[in-house]
């Protein structure tokens, strides 16, 4: 069946669809991610494209190029699984340029009878991206916190209140402009449209947190390969963003030169024998590198290649801490740390985490999230395109329900005016419409009319 709606429409409609596609730049590769929700409310995968990430340095484009290139490697590998026409899609962005702060805003309602609506929500927002930025710098998200009406706050919803005053506390992320643009250039230059940015660490975070750890308190960590992103949960909200500039790429550098080897083998290395945690490795355990051309084996242990990794991590996990109390949250985190990304497939990092923070410690994977058996897609690599697609479900949904709404007193309209000649009381003012009492009936029932439309549409 899905085969059939493939051939019947084999291209992604540019005003939103149930197929979206998550585009995740990272540092080290590059992954499109096809998928949409299926009647059981999961997300389906279609098809997954990745290729190496070449133009791209700690989140930021350096190469527009070899980004575009990349970019272009990955869409067509999804294209092809997924059987599709991609020219739409929701892009994650990271980088170190990415800063977050507190704000709070407010307007004044003209009646204190009124109820609050999404048009009074929506203004107070706009105001938040009216903000004066700094030089270079422009306002990526605005993520509401709570709502103060009347000075009464802790209001998650404001809609149906009634009040003049409308407040709200609002975590904002910035993002450098140049940046920015040229993330929208790469995405343009790949023959694409953006129809969203996502701020990354968001979209990991809805693709592995549960609604039961974000209401307790929780920290995510997405190591990726340029950078980690933290991002701290407390009943249900966001409250602090901030983004590391160490990442799994500096690991594999320590291991270069640690070990006096070429950066593919130090990779490798990583992969396959890494660990967080040196005392869970024995010092007899031996690695043999093949040589240089004409040089003898290398052999390593493997203890001291974790020493090394063990060492790193330990410096990343310190600026977690340090992000984690300018939160102002650090004695409610009841749900601990949840680690994601690609540089959380090392061996031993929760122990590793828990000895240095003290919390409670997993790995995120979007395991629930998904249908299927998707077993390479149940992987923390794969976090952040997975919760690209959901952003962009759960965009499509949004803007789908604001349209019913808008159309909704119109189509009531035009459900009256479509009466207009059958209506048992329209016909008899039609059979009295010769003589001056049944023009004024007509006449009456006509104004009536526009007026209970005027008033559907208020």
């Amino acid at each position: 069946m899905l085969m059939n709606e493939k051939e019947t429409s084999n291209e992604i409609p540019s005003n939103g669809s149930e197929l979206i596609v998550g585009l995740d730049i990272g540092t080290t590769k590059i992954a499109a991610i096809v998928g949409r929700k299926n009647e059981y409310g999961k997300i389906e995968i279609l098809g997954v494209g990745k290729a190496e990430s070449l133009g791209v340095n700690r989140g930021v484009v350096v190469n527009i190029e070899q980004t575009v290139a990349s970019i272009k490697t990955a869409i067509s590998i999804a294209q092809d699984k997924a059987n599709v026409d991609i020219d739409e899609v929701i892009v994650g962005i990271a980088g170190q340029h990415i800063k977050s702060m507190q704000n709070r805003g407010m307007i004044m309602r003209h009646s204190q009878d009124d109820e609050v609506s999404q048009k009074d929500v929506d203004e107070l927002i706009d105001s938040m991206h009216r903000l004066a930025m700094n030089p270079g710098e422009e306002i990526i998200h605005v993520i509401p916190q709570e709502y103060i009406i009347n000075n009464e706050g802790g209001i998650k919803n404001p809609i149906g209140h009634a009040g003049v005053k409308l407040e709200g506390n609002f975590h904002i992320i910035t993002g450098q402009v140049s940046a920015v643009k040229n993330i929208f250039k790469c995405v343009s230059r790949a023959g694409l449209t953006t129809a969203d940015l996502q701020l990354e660490p968001l979209a990991s975070a809805d693709s592995v947190l549960t609604n039961e750890e974000k209401e307790a308190g929780v920290v995510l960590v997405d190591i990726g390969g340029g950078t980690t992103d933290v991002a701290v949960f407390y009943d249900g909200i966001i409250r602090h963003t901030a983004v590391i500039p160490f990442g799994g790429n500096i690991i594999t550098e320590d291991i270069k030169e640690g070990c006096s080897i070429i950066k593919t083998q130090a990779e490798q290395l990583k992969i396959r024998f890494g660990s967080a945690l040196a005392q869970e490795n024995q010092e007899s355990d031996i690695i043999s590198i093949p040589g240089l051309r004409g040089r003898p084996h290398k052999e390593i242990s493997i203890r001291f290649l974790a020493q090394i990794v063990q060492a790193r991590m330990e410096e990343i996990l310190d600026f977690v801490l340090y992000e984690i109390k300018c939160s102002g949250y650090e004695k409610k985190m009841a749900a601990g740390i949840v680690i994601t990304g690609g540089g959380a497939m090392l061996k031993h990092l929760t122990q590793l985490v828990m000895l240095n923070t003290g919390m409670d410690c997993r790995i995120g994977t979007p395991n629930e999230h998904l249908a299927g058996d998707n077993d390479d897609l149940k992987n923390p690599l794969y976090a952040t395109g997975i919760g690209l697609v959901m952003k962009g479900i759960e965009k499509y949904e949004r803007e789908e329900k604001r349209a019913s709404n808008s159309e909704r007193p119109e189509n009531i309209n035009n459900t009256k005016r479509k009466e207009k000649t059958n209506t048992p009381e329209e016909d008899k003012v039609v059979g009295h419409s010769k003589n001056r009492i049944g023009r004024f009936l007509n006449v009456i029932l006509d104004k009536t009319r526009d007026w209970m439309s005027d008033e559907n549409i208020e």
